[in-house]
């Protein structure tokens, strides 16, 4: 059974989001054209904007939707967590006007949606370290990819249960494992590129859709072992420890940097939103919302503490956009 976390702007409001907030809220500006003109808040929108997908990349789109309501009080936007794959499901049965995603739309998603008739545009929106994480009694701070696939390789099940059995200088510490969903983007990224298929895994863990749970898991529990987009680990750091991934190259860890010169290897990735174009062109709540995001999301990313998109990048993402726009 899918487990759908419905979150209105969910993400906390840190000191960083409230001074941006306090930024773009001066004089009731805002830029909400998508090409860099401001339009300001004189052009009053109502309606509603309905968002389900990632959990990685929920917390963008909830810091994205609490600073557009600065700006557009009357538009009514709920941010779903049901994992990329429910978000999906639900956006190709038209009940979502974007979908949050940690992975690119599968080829059978994809021909749902052409199916139903539903046409849209994907925007890449950040950058993420995907982080593996461990509670800090455990004392480990890097380890291979070979590693990580002992661990959570379906063949792992009922017979790596301690840290000590993946490598004899590891700790003699019972191995307790949290993660996210089938459903979720992270999962099938994760899988396929540790354990070399995606979806195969072991499933004797704690799986969630909602990947606060995990950090709770994880900090709460001796022995913990986790994984999730990098944002939630930077909101936990204080608790959680991130491994350092040797792919073959030596331990590089998690960061900003690493995710976006490729060096963080293999788990470094894009995320995206997928917006319906019919949405799009005939709900005006819909393209102010969207055309705002891209204006804003070097402001957004830094203030949900994601990793933001290289200059290159974000002038991809533009252009797309300009591109449906026309």
């Amino acid at each position: 059974m899918k487990r759908t976390a419905l979150r209105l702007y969910a993400l906390p409001v840190t000191a960083t989001l409230a001074a941006a907030l306090a930024v773009a809220g001066c004089g009731g500006q805002s830029d909400n054209s998508g090409d860099g003109s401001s339009t300001g808040s004189s052009d009053s929108l109502s309606g509603a904007v309905k968002i389900d997908g990632s959990s990685t990349v929920e917390p963008l789109s909830s810091a994205a939707a609490e600073l557009f309501s600065e700006d557009q009080p009357n538009v009514h936007v709920t941010v779903a967590a049901s994992g990329t794959g429910g978000g999906f499901e639900a956006f190709c049965a038209g009940k979502t006007d974007i979908s949050d995603a940690s992975r690119p739309i599968e080829d059978s998603e994809a021909a749902t949606c052409k199916k139903a008739g539903i046409d849209y545009t994907s925007l890449h929106i950040a950058t993420d370290a995907l982080t593996v994480v461990t509670n800090p009694d455990v004392g480990v701070d890097c380890m291979t990819t070979e590693q990580l696939k002992k661990i959570w390789e379906p063949s792992a099940q009922d017979k790596i249960t301690n840290w000590n059995q993946v490598d004899p200088s590891f700790p003699d510490l019972q191995l307790k494992l949290f993660g996210p969903g089938t459903d979720s983007g992270t999962f099938d990224y994760f899988t396929d590129v540790i354990n070399g298929e995606e979806d195969s895994s072991r499933t004797d863990y704690q799986a969630t859709e909602d990947d606060n749970v995990t950090v709770q898991g994880v900090s709460g529990t001796d022995g913990a072992m986790g994984y999730f987009g990098y944002s939630y680990y930077e909101e936990n750091s204080d608790k959680l420890t991130a491994l350092s991934v040797d792919s073959g190259d030596g331990c590089v860890a998690p960061s900003k940097e690493t995710a976006q010169d490729g060096s963080y290897s293999p788990l470094s990735r894009p995320l995206f939103m997928y917006v319906a174009d019919k949405s799009y062109a005939d709900n005006p709540a819909v393209k102010g919302f969207v055309d705002f995001y891209i204006d804003q999301l070097p402001k957004i990313s830094e203030a949900a503490k994601f990793i933001p998109l290289n200059d290159q990048q974000y002038g991809e993402t533009q252009t797309v956009l300009a591109s449906v726009s026309q």
